[in-house]
């Protein structure tokens, strides 16, 4: 494949959806970049999410099927990553993702070349932020402020600080992918 599959990844209410979503609008028609929609087993909250939902049934039944490139699972839910996607990698193009830290090594072994970006914020600020999406309890935040995933990235791993003003962090994403797609173009 000559594409290159970027990951982007770090706990939840980091703000993933929002730095994908500023680099798809600076990417967008640019036919360089594709931004992979996820499939979850959980219809999409507002604008704070983009995914495609499916059912569990018919989740696993597209698994059995090897209509996704990577899945995985978490917080009671299934998540998953059309196979398409490889199309995109084979026509040269960078691949975008939000996935889970969990399964880099699984990226990793089907994409060596992969760049991993993990976005941080402070605690409060994610706290604050997950809060705002209300879509889950106190306790449920708390635990998910509190997961731990272990050490899985690799050391290539680029780090985004995504704890103040999303421009700021955007921008940084954006040259990153420049990078990127000037290295698959070489």
């Amino acid at each position: 494949m000559t594409g290159i599959f970027v990951a982007v990844v770090g706990p939840s209410g980091v703000g993933k959806d929002s730095l994908i979503a500023f680099a798809r609008a600076r990417f967008e028609g640019s036919g360089r970049v594709t931004f992979v929609k996820r499939v979850v087993t959980r219809e999409a909250h507002g604008g704070s999410e983009d995914h495609d939902s499916m059912d569990g049934a018919a989740f696993a039944a597209a698994e059995a099927a090897g209509q996704f490139a990577l899945n995985w699972d978490a917080h009671g839910l299934r998540y998953g990553l059309p196979i398409a996607l490889e199309n995109d990698l084979q026509a040269g193009r960078a691949v975008v993702a939000n996935l889970s830290r969990a399964v880099i090594p699984a990226l990793v072994e089907r994409y060596p070349h992969a760049v991993v970006v993990s976005v941080v914020a402070d605690r409060d600020v994610i706290a604050q932020r997950l809060a705002n999406r209300g879509r889950e309890t106190e306790e449920s935040i708390q635990r998910r402020l509190d997961r731990s995933v272990g050490d899985r990235l690799p050391a290539s791993t680029v780090r985004i600080d995504n704890s103040g003003d999303l421009a700021v962090a955007g921008e940084q994403f954006v040259r990153l992918l420049q990078d990127v797609t000037a290295a698959v173009r070489a």
